[in-house]
């Protein structure tokens, strides 16, 4: 637990801490530029009508286990009603592709949220990919041209360049789905423990479900969901790194033999 506290907080120091600040303007951004405008329009600065106080943010924020379209569960969360308690046991709506949460099917869609990957973009590669991941958001890896111009216009110094990072680090998954959650919400600091929420729980619960999958089957899908992170995010260009070949199974292995 002393390690997850130490990665969650390295948002406050250095070039991720600075990507981490931007975060909480870009995000609001994102939203007020979306189709469905949130009224008034959220304020870049002032986080006191984020949270479960907006609609439009608490419906990402909103735990997939309870109806966001149900005034009367609103209400419920909004008021603190022990039958609604908002903690880190039930995934924000933000991490499901589109925010749909199917309970016969909980593992679909999960960590394809829209939003969860520009917010990664924007905070490991640059703001401007994080653009570009808009542009192409209903493409699995983009083209090579996209890919081609999306390098160009990424700043000179961006955090995974200077980590070295060329693959999908669940462990960055779960950095990201934390930073944006605090974005989202009506906090106005940073605390790892926000009323029931705790940010601790959140960030193992994530890495878990990547790195401590409980059936062959789940790895399989572990391992399907990073590959469709790292086409997301790093498209076709360091594939030999997210996916490695097994070398001793082709033929110049297999001719020395």
């Amino acid at each position: 637990m002393v390690l997850v506290s130490q990665e969650l907080r390295k948002g406050t120091d250095g070039a991720r801490g600075d990507d981490a600040n931007a975060l909480k303007t870009a995000v609001m951004n994102w939203l007020n530029e979306a189709s469905s405008r949130p009224e008034p329009l959220l304020s870049p600065t002032d986080k006191s009508k984020r949270g479960f106080y907006n609609d439009v943010t608490g419906r990402l924020l909103c735990p997939v286990d309870y109806d966001w379209c149900d005034a009367s569960i609103r209400s419920a969360i909004r008021e603190y009603h022990p039958k609604y308690p908002v903690t880190a046991h039930t995934y924000p709506a933000f991490v499901y592709l589109k925010g749909q949460y199917n309970p016969i099917n909980p593992s679909k869609g999960i960590f394809k949220g829209e939003l969860l990957v520009r917010a990664f973009c924007s905070i490991f590669t640059s703001p401007s990919s994080a653009q570009a991941e808009l542009d192409n958001e209903d493409t699995v890896g983009s083209s090579r041209k996209a890919q081609k111009v999306a390098r160009g216009a990424r700043t000179r110094c961006d955090v995974a360049g200077l980590l070295k990072m060329r693959s999908v680090d669940p462990r960055a998954i779960a950095y990201t789905t934390c930073q944006l959650h605090f974005v989202l919400s009506s906090s106005t600091s940073w605390n790892l423990h926000d009323e029931e929420f705790d940010y601790n729980v959140l960030y193992r619960n994530i890495t878990n479900y990547f790195e401590q999958p409980l059936s062959p089957k789940k790895s399989t899908k572990v391992k399907e969901l990073l590959l469709w992170w790292n086409r997301k995010v790093f498209g076709h260009r360091n594939a030999s790194f997210y996916q490695p070949q097994h070398v001793e199974t082709l033929s110049v292995a297999l001719a020395r033999r």
